[in-house]
């Protein structure tokens, strides 16, 4: 049976941590650590940066769920700004931004994003087992 953690945060940059923080417990206590801990942690905090960024619905909130069902964790993330759907971005080498989705694609095992009726949902999947996985640093 799936385990699920779902909240919401305020549309704003100042909860991109308090949302990082309550993924990296919740990660600690289904007993998730390491490197795994890290790059879910890592690409949630691009996700959330992405839709608080992004997302033009004035006072919205963004919705954060993490499900573990058998070899997988699944990282959703969403926003009511659902005809905005993300796409990659080529940065040159001298932009600040807009490399997250490449991120999300080198760590995830799997990542996309769909339309639902009234919000817009991008995920990515991990695998439990994998120990193959990039280097990723401590998110903090």
């Amino acid at each position: 049976m799936p385990t699920t953690e779902t909240f919401r945060i305020p549309k704003h940059r100042r909860h991109v941590p308090a949302a990082r923080q309550r993924l990296r417990k919740v990660l600690a206590d289904w007993g998730v650590t390491d490197e795994l801990a890290d790059a879910v942690t890592l690409l949630a905090n691009e996700l959330v940066t992405n839709a608080v960024t992004h997302c033009r619905v004035s006072h919205a909130q963004v919705g954060v769920t993490l499900t573990r069902s058998g070899p997988a964790l699944v990282l959703e993330v969403s926003d009511p700004d659902r005809d905005a759907l993300p796409r990659p971005h080529d940065s040159g080498p001298d932009e600040e931004g807009g490399r997250g989705l490449a991120l999300v694609a080198a760590l995830a095992d799997a990542w996309g994003c769909r339309q639902e009726p009234y919000t817009k949902c991008v995920w990515a999947r991990f695998a439990l087992g994998r120990t193959e996985r990039a280097h990723v640093p401590a998110a903090r």
